[in-house]
């Protein structure tokens, strides 16, 4: 994952570290590739993901024409291809840092709560929680779960992984998710029962439970060289870069998996993953660019997977300096994107348009605003008002991120009718999103999947430590703390509401498209479910897969 947004702040551990998720490392030798399986593939490398359905997950099914009908069927080994990240690569699901690392984390460990498809918390190893009458208290109750060892999943185990997450000598990426539990005062009730004290109200508190990483691990693992987890497969062999297998784990809290195995392999290049996937060599392919996906869905060899909403892509305008420290510039800003064309241009079409908001399709999205559209007149008369014409701006991108400079030259192109001229500067993929968080004035910006509190309390309060756009209001952080201090969901769920509202008239994010990502699998996988997007619970998911 090259991507783009973690639920963290960016992390030195971690190979390009970005504002949302993991990273997909730097180049290694690929296995596939070495067996020569690149001849005739043709397409960029993109993101993408896998959805995989799951019992209580809420994840939707495939269309029957996909030829899911009958009961699954136990036996054979999957394969999976993956970008590989050589000796990066980790078994420590707590510095988990590419969408290897993070798929084999699902497979072998379990969290708390995970996300559903409209990114609110589904309970895993926790089978309810339950708020005080302030919400900075909280106990869960975990359900009867194993290690693959045998030994039962306790409250122990859950204090020992989050206090080593938040271990400030550590660089795992979901420890500022974790920031609001009191870990000392924190403590285990019974060996079925946490109770968690936070240093204030925290309504969305479930959230944390599902965070980033946030993987329970015995008490006192200090290695993982032979890991122990609670998840649906066992460890058999792992060799970095290369491959790893897992057996079934027949004492899973959730049902043993149908697959026998699964065997993870490296692949780094778009084209050996299409092309082994083509040849019989896997049955998975992560990471399909839309040029690779419409030149394969239609030809009946492989199953082309789109997850909807899975990355928000916009401009950053930072709203403490000029020209964007004036509102008015920002709204002429929104009304010269023609946000069609940008997913048309810098998307091959695989996506959605926004509407300057996250959190499309997500829960407490505001969806009842009028969709912006593009409106040149308008805007060339906000920045007449605000004594903005001739406006000269840098526009700061990178090939950090699938379709970047593309939205950078067709934005360019779209602001100069109305009258401004853009230089569109490149960077250093490797330090883009370091470089671009203080500095500059307008970037190109994404988003992986996360809920609409977090990404509020990540990257728009006074003290985000990811706040790209540097919006700081103290009235919005307010209203960010009421809502968190508010019970009732459908009072939360209006003050989010007016939050939204306010950064839809004059916030910094120019949110123009919502992307797709995309994997292939073979035509024999079933149990793959598509409304989730990646990041969620049936992302990367393989416990409920079968191969027919």
């Amino acid at each position: 994952m090259r991507e783009d947004l973690p639920a963290a702040a960016p992390d030195p551990a971690v190979p390009s570290p970005d504002p949302s998720a993991p990273s997909a490392g730097p180049a290694v030798p690929s296995p596939l590739r070495r067996r020569g399986f690149l001849i005739g593939a043709s397409g960029a490398a993109a993101l993408g993901a896998l959805a995989l359905a799951g019992c209580g997950s809420g994840g939707g099914s495939e269309d029957a024409s996909d030829g899911d009908q009958g009961p699954p069927r136990r036996g054979g080994r999957l394969r999976a291809a993956f970008a590989g990240g050589g000796a990066n690569e980790t078994l420590d699901p707590h510095m988990a840092g590419l969408f290897s690392d993070v798929a084999r984390a699902k497979a072998l460990y379990d969290k708390l709560a995970d996300f559903g498809d409209d990114l609110t918390p589904r309970p895993r190893l926790a089978a309810k929680w339950e708020p005080n009458k302030a919400l900075d208290r909280w106990t869960v109750t975990l359900r009867k779960a194993a290690f693959h060892n045998g030994r039962p999943v306790t409250a122990a185990d859950v204090l020992f992984s989050y206090r080593r997450i938040a271990d400030p000598k550590k660089a795992f990426r979901s420890k500022a998710d974790l920031d609001p539990i009191d870990l000392k005062a924190s403590r285990a009730v019974d060996k079925a029962t946490v109770e968690f004290r936070l240093k204030r109200p925290t309504a969305e508190f479930p959230d944390i439970l599902a965070a980033f990483g946030a993987y329970i691990v015995p008490e006192g693992t200090e290695s993982f060289t032979k890991p122990v987890g609670s998840g649906p497969f066992r460890l058999v062999s792992f060799s970095p870069g290369k491959s790893t297998v897992l057996r079934r784990f027949d004492d899973y809290w959730d049902g043993a998996p149908y697959l026998d195995e699964l065997e993870f392999v490296a692949a780094d290049e778009e084209s050996a993953r299409i092309n082994a996937l083509l040849g019989g060599q896997v049955e998975y392919a992560h990471e399909l660019s839309p040029t690779t996906a419409r030149a394969h869905e239609r030809g009946g060899q492989v199953r082309i997977v789109r997850l909807k909403n899975s990355a928000m892509q916009a401009f950053a305008m930072k709203t403490d300096r000029p020209p964007f420290d004036d509102k008015r510039v920002r709204e002429a800003f929104f009304l010269i994107a023609d946000r069609a064309e940008l997913v048309r241009g810098a998307l091959s079409g695989a996506g959605e348009i926004g509407n300057d908001l996250f959190g499309k399709g997500y829960a407490y999205y505001a969806k009842d605003l009028p969709q912006r559209a593009q409106d040149l007149d308008r805007a060339r008369h906000l920045l007449k008002q605000a004594g903005a014409e001739n406006l000269k701006v840098t526009l700061d991108t990178s090939d950090v991120a699938a379709g970047f400079t593309e939205a950078a030259g067709i934005f360019r192109d779209q602001a100069a009718r109305a009258g401004v001229r853009i230089t569109v500067k490149n960077h250093n993929p490797d330090s883009y999103w370091s470089d671009i968080l203080d500095s500059g004035t307008l970037c190109s910006y994404r988003s992986g999947a996360m809920p609409i509190e977090t990404h509020i309390s990540q990257r728009l309060l006074t003290g985000s430590t990811t706040n790209a756009t540097k919006w700081r209001h103290k009235d919005f952080d307010a209203l960010y703390q009421q809502a968190q201090s508010t019970a009732d969901r459908d009072e939360r769920a209006a003050l989010y509401g007016r939050m939204q509202r306010r950064l839809h008239a004059e916030g910094g994010f120019l949110v123009w498209g919502f992307a797709d990502w995309i994997v292939g699998t073979a035509k024999n996988i079933r149990g793959v479910a598509r409304n989730a997007p990646a990041n969620s619970l049936d992302w990367a998911r393989f416990d409920k897969v079968w191969l027919a």
